[in-house]
C-alpha cells in the first residue's frame, strides 16, 4: 500500500518546480500538496530492514556536540536536531548569523545542516541549507523556520515557520528533494494544509508502519482540544494519517501520550514500539522540561504512560528537549541548557548499545522487537 503511495509521490512531484508558494499551498487540499506526500519506494539498504532492534542497554549521558556545531554568539540557540538516515548529515535550527537573515539581530531561526564523513568522523561547521541558492528557498527572511525532520527514505524535509501564506501562527511545510544524499537539492517548500490549525503546529513525525502500511504523521499544536484540565496554548501531540489521495487529513489527539502540561517535539523507533517526547509535566520530572520515554508491544497496541529517561540524560533544573533518533535506535539527538555548553542552548547526543542475544543489564530498555 505504501510503495503505490511512494511512486505516486515522485510522479507528481516532478511537474511543481516552478510553481509559486502561493499557487502549492492553493493546490495543497487537491493536487499540489498530494503529489509531494504520495511516498516512493524505499530502497533498502544492506543490512537495513533486517537489522535487530532492540533490546537495548541503558543510556549514556549526553555530549555535547562541540563548539565547531554549537558556537557562534553566546546569546545563540542551537536546537531541535535532525539526523539523516545514514547518520552522516546533522539538521540544526539556528538563530546564528550568516544565513538568509544576514546579522540576523532579530535572532530568526534558520535551519543549518552539519556533515560528517564517516559515523566516527566528527562533525563539519554548520552551513545554511540556502547557501548555494540565488534567493531563498527553504529558510525564510524576516521569519521563523525550524524543527526538521525527514521522512522514512529521505526524500522529504518537514519543519515549521512562521512565514506568510500559512494558515496562521506557525504552520508545517514539506520540502522534497531527488537525490535523499543532496543536503542542498530541497525543493520549494509546500504547506501541508489539512494538518495545519490556525494555531502554531510544528514538530512532525512520520512514521510508516512496516506492518500494515499506514503512514502517520505525529504534530505538537497548541489548538483546542487538549486533555480536560490543559492550560490555553498548552501543547499537546496529534496524529494524523496520509490518506489514499496521498495528503495528510486533519490531526487528532493521542490521550495516552499526552498530560495537562506542555508534551511536544517527538520521535519514534523505526518499528514503532518505542515513542520519545519532551514534556514539563510535573510527575518525575528532574529539569525544568524533560525527555520522556513511551512503549507498547505492537503498532495496534496503545502507548504506554510515559516515562522520564531519568538524570543520565535528563539535568536537574534545566531544560532537555526536542529528541532526535537514529535509525538503528542507538543514538539521541537533543538541545538542553545544562551548564558547560557554549550558547543559550546547545545540541548534545546520548548513546546507547543493542544487547547481545540473551545479554541483560541493569536497567535496559523497555524496548523489545
Amino acid at each position: 500500500m505504501h510503495s503505490h503511495r511512494r511512486q505516486n509521490l515522485i510522479r507528481r512531484t516532478s511537474g511543481l518546480g516552478g510553481s509559486s508558494r502561493r499557487r502549492l499551498l492553493q493546490g495543497a487540499g487537491a493536487f499540489g500538496l498530494a503529489a509531494i506526500l504520495r511516498p516512493t519506494a524505499v530502497l533498502a539498504e544492506p543490512g537495513d530492514e533486517d537489522e535487530r532492534l532492540g533490546p537495548f542497554g541503558p543510556w549514556s549521558a549526553p555530549r555535547n556536540l562541540g563548539a565547531v556545531v554549537n558556537q557562534s554568539r553566546k546569546t545563540d540557540l542551537n536546537t531541535h536536531p535532525a539526523i539523516s538516515r545514514n547518520g552522516l548529515s546533522l539538521y540544526i535550527s539556528s538563530t546564528r548569523p550568516g544565513g538568509v537573515n544576514g546579522k540576523n539581530t532579530g535572532n530568526k531561526l534558520e535551519l543549518w545542516v552539519s556533515q560528517r564523513a564517516s559515523l566516527k568522523a566528527p562533525w563539519g561547521p554548520p552551513v545554511n541549507l540556502d547557501a548555494f541558492n540565488i534567493v531563498p528557498v527553504i529558510n525564510s527572511i524576516k521569519n521563523n523556520t525550524a524543527v526538521p525532520s525527514f521522512s522514512a527514505d529521505g526524500h522529504l524535509l518537514f519543519f515549521n515557520s512562521d512565514r506568510p501564506g500559512g494558515l496562521d501562527g506557525s504552520d508545517l511545510y514539506v520540502s522534497r528533494r531527488t537525490n535523499k544524499h543532496d543536503d542542498f537539492g530541497w525543493q520549494e517548500p509546500v504547506n501541508l494544509g489539512l494538518i495545519n490549525s490556525p494555531q502554531d503546529d510544528t514538530a512532525l513525525t512520520y512514521f510508516e508502519d512496516e506492518e500494515t502500511g499506514i503512514i502517520s504523521g505525529y504534530v505538537t499544536s497548541n489548538r483546542p482540544g487538549g486533555p480536560p484540565g490543559s492550560g490555553p496554548n498548552t501543547f499537546h501531540i496529534w496524529v494524523s494519517t496520509l490518506g489514499d489521495d496521498g495528503a495528510f487529513g486533519p490531526a487528532v489527539l493521542v490521550p495516552e501520550l499526552n498530560s495537562q502540561f506542555n508534551d511536544n517535539r517527538t520521535a519514534i523507533l523505526r518499528d514503532g514500539l518505542e515513542f520519545f517526547l519532551s514534556s514539563d509535566r510535573p510527575n518525575g520530572r528532574i529539569g525544568t522540561n524533560d525527555i520522556w520515554v513511551s512503549t507498547r508491544d505492537s503498532t495496534l497496541d496503545p502507548w504506554s504512560t510515559a516515562v522520564n529517561l531519568g538524570p543520565t540524560v535528563n539535568y536537574l533544573g534545566y531544560v532537555t528537549g526536542a529528541p532526535a533518533l537514529s535509525r538503528d535506535g542507538t543514538s539521541l539527538y537533543c538541545y538542553s541548557t545544562r551548564p558547560g555548553g557554549f550558547g543559550v542552548r546547545d545540541l548534545y547526543v546520548a548513546t546507547r548499545r543493542r544487547l547481545r542475544e540473551g545479554e541483560q543489564v541493569e536497567e535496559v530498555s523497555r524496548h523489545r522487537r
